[in-house]
């Protein structure tokens, strides 16, 4: 597991069955819920499929060496004018890097390396956007003689307040991208670069690596789940609630009702990879969320089947390096 570890800390995916070591599965949610004498908000056999059940988006915020930002102009007649980043929803049969290319290419007229994730945002259980930013390798701007339905024209800007803006939503990614441009290289303080990991899933899942410390010792200790075979605590995303509630839930059922302090730090991963399969499509991801419970291991109760694993003294370091530092993970928005 240590391995595992290591191997999410550095933005890979795991090699397992993810579907067969759920520890929340949708079914059992709803079972939970139907015995609580409420109606389930989503059917059981849900299967997120892109065009269809389930919204993935991308938005790509590329900054160059002046600090400045690519923005293009919108061509759609409900916001035709206003300026927005380079970005729309992923086709199915699309990986998330290259929906980002495509959209760039389409709407700037750039061609771009994407180089890292920055963010992932979600509103509810069924849209998610995936921030990503990199660098324009070729290409040229578009101009307005260019205009089609994707955009009107492209431009790099170093001062928003110039544009009259189509949301405001983008203000906050952009400057985590400037601040990322401005980092120092291999700054602990940052994730690495961190990429879509290449992992077909059927179903939507949450992967949650839960942290603790020993207040007394110090020591960095990981929650483990010991259903079938030990693996990080998997929960099947709620189509029809947030992020956080379908976390709070899960949390629930592992600590029971008396929640210890905690709070997502972030997301470590993002597994992805679609087929273009009718019959058995893979359009589902895998997010591994960073959790860190605030009180001291000692006074924390587990109900569910899982144990602390106490991790070795350079693993809980680097771990612990990971918690304090703010950037050391994408970021997680979760819109209400």
């Amino acid at each position: 597991m240590e391995n595992n570890l290591i191997r999410v800390l550095e933005g890979q995916y795991l090699d397992e069955l993810t579907s067969e070591l759920c520890d929340f599965s949708l079914e059992e949610q709803n079972a939970a819920t139907e015995a609580q004498g409420v109606k389930p908000l989503a059917s059981s056999d849900y299967v997120p499929i892109v065009g269809k059940s389930v919204t993935y988006v991308v938005a790509c915020v590329i900054i160059n060496d002046k600090n400045e930002v690519l923005m293009m102009q919108e061509a759609k007649e409900s916001c035709a004018g206003k300026w927005y980043l380079p970005a729309g929803r992923m086709e199915p049969g699309e990986t998330i890097m290259e929906a980002g290319a495509r959209e760039v290419l389409e709407e700037t007229g750039l061609k771009v390396d994407i180089t890292t994730l920055l963010a992932v945002e979600s509103a509810g259980g069924t849209w998610f956007r995936f921030v990503l930013t990199g660098r324009a390798v070729g290409g040229e701007l578009k101009t307005p003689s260019q205009a089609d339905h994707e955009s009107i024209q492209a431009k790099w800007i170093g001062n928003l307040d110039e544009l009259n803006l189509r949301a405001n939503d983008i203000i906050p990614i952009i400057d985590l991208a400037r601040n990322h441009k401005r980092r120092i290289p291999k700054d602990p303080s940052w994730h690495r670069d961190i990429l879509p990991a290449k992992k077909a899933h059927y179903k939507n899942y949450l992967r949650v690596v839960v942290a603790i410390k020993n207040k007394t010792t110090n020591q960095v200790f990981i929650l483990l789940s010991e259903k079938t075979a030990y693996h990080f605590p998997t929960v099947e995303i709620h189509p029809g609630r947030s992020i956080h509630s379908t976390l709070k839930k899960f949390m629930i059922e592992l600590f029971g009702a008396d929640l210890p302090q905690h709070r997502p730090h972030g997301v470590l991963t993002v597994e992805h990879h679609s087929t273009s399969s009718q019959a058995n499509p893979t359009d589902g991801i895998c997010l591994t969320l960073l959790v860190i419970c605030r009180p001291s291991i000692e006074s924390v109760s587990l109900i569910g089947k899982c144990i602390w694993h106490e991790l070795n003294k350079e693993l809980s370091a680097r771990l612990a390096m990971t918690v304090a530092a703010k950037n050391s993970t994408l970021l997680l928005h979760v819109v209400r």
